[in-house]
């Protein structure tokens, strides 16, 4: 009876992680379902997601990171974000600090560490929004068409999946992400979305 009685009072305290948090890899790396893990080659990797009706993005993030951790407990699990984002999007992961052999869509090839510091990342986690096709000669930084810095909460997390995803950045409205998140902010406050 304690033990319930102890599950309750975290559950209700919001100390409890959710259900559906990702689990946490050998590399220290939070792994949600939506997450695919790839030869690195981004190029494939992007026509692939592209082939299959979904955009891509590259998350990155590192072992220890508090805010990715923050983002993968309390945001990414809601099912309004994890619903979205799996059936929209396929996610690639790179660790700030990691090894593994990356093929950037200018052909060249570095280390993740290496790479990530090509393009200029200081912040994790980080989510690289690309468009369904790069030019040739351009990185992946060069070609994105949206970058997410640091963690969110839920609304703008939502909002820049979806904005990316509607490709509203492409719109001529003068309805960039800003002006999109407010006008989201106030739909949702009085009820209509």
């Amino acid at each position: 009876m304690k033990h319930y009685a102890l599950a309750l009072v975290l559950a209700l305290s919001g100390l409890a992680a959710p259900a559906s948090a990702a689990e946490v890899g050998d590399d220290g790396l939070h792994k949600a379902a939506w997450m695919r893990d790839t030869f690195l080659y981004l190029r494939d990797d992007l026509e692939e997601v592209t082939a299959e009706g979904k955009r891509m993005a590259v998350m990155i993030e590192q072992r220890g990171c508090i805010y990715c951790k923050k983002m993968h407990e309390e945001v990414y699990p809601g099912p309004e974000i994890s619903d979205y984002v799996s059936e929209n999007y396929v996610v690639v992961q790179l660790n700030l600090h990691g090894d593994r052999e990356v093929t950037d869509f200018d052909g060249e090839s570095l280390s993740e560490k290496d790479m990530l510091r090509k393009w200029g990342i200081l912040f994790t986690p980080t989510v690289i929004f690309l468009p369904e096709e790069v030019p040739e000669g351009a990185s992946a930084k060069d070609a994105a068409v949206a970058i997410m810095p640091g963690a969110f909460q839920k609304g703008t997390t939502l909002d820049m999946y979806t904005w990316v995803n509607e490709k509203r950045y492409a719109f001529e409205n003068e309805e960039d992400f800003q002006r999109y998140h407010a006008r989201r902010i106030q739909e949702r406050a009085s009820g209509q979305n």
